[in-house]
């Protein structure tokens, strides 16, 4: 498991390095810093649980066969794909309740010289998913299907989110709106979707 953590670690790096050398647009030095340190700071903080889930899940449906080196890559690759679009979730969701940690450390939005700038982050965090993929899996016959699952995730937790802002308006203490119907729907679209079935969806 050592290994694979380690493995998966090093397609971050890969990743983040074909990013930071995105044709599509014109780097300066600033700029390239900037998001080299919005994705360090970002993205690899966490248990990295949801993407190592992608290459278990891959394991599992080849029956506990040795996988290829490809095969561990690009099921890395999607893994931080799922890594990815949860720290873009993270970044907007620390600004929507006014957090102030994430993760042990300050969040993103509360660092000198960031603050609302991380909005925008957010939405370069959301848009290098669609840039690894077409990266990595433009070629794929399942490729078409991969955008098609990132979207409809991101639609249902984005849906989740909107749920939980609403049931717990900022000042208002009206627990009569809060249920535990409601809290399993806040569950289901905010959490489990990319956190339980994007890992393992096929």
């Amino acid at each position: 498991m050592a290994d694979l953590r380690s493995a998966f670690l090093n397609v971050y790096s890969q990743l983040k390095s074909e990013l930071l050398q995105d044709p599509s647009f014109e780097f300066t030095d600033d700029s390239r810093q900037w998001v080299e340190r919005m994705l360090d700071y970002n993205v690899p903080g966490g248990k990295l649980n949801r993407g190592l889930s992608v290459i278990d899940s891959y394991r599992l449906l080849k029956d506990g066969k040795e996988l290829t080196q490809d095969e561990i890559f690009l099921t890395s690759a999607l893994g931080w794909c799922i890594e990815w679009l949860q720290a873009y979730f993270l970044v907007l969701d620390d600004i929507m309740d006014s957090s102030h940690t994430r993760r042990g450390q300050p969040c993103w939005f509360r660092l000198p010289k960031v603050g609302m700038i991380a909005v925008n982050d957010g939405v370069i965090l959301r848009n290098h998913i669609t840039r690894i993929l077409k990266n990595h899996f433009r070629g794929k016959p399942y490729y078409v299907d991969l955008l098609d699952l990132f979207n409809e995730v991101e639609f249902q937790t984005a849906s989740g989110q909107m749920i939980d802002l609403i049931t717990t308006l900022e000042g208002e203490k009206d627990l009569s709106k809060y249920s535990l119907q409601q809290h399993r729907r806040i569950v289901q679209y905010k959490t489990a979707y990319y956190s339980f079935y994007l890992p393992a969806a096929r």
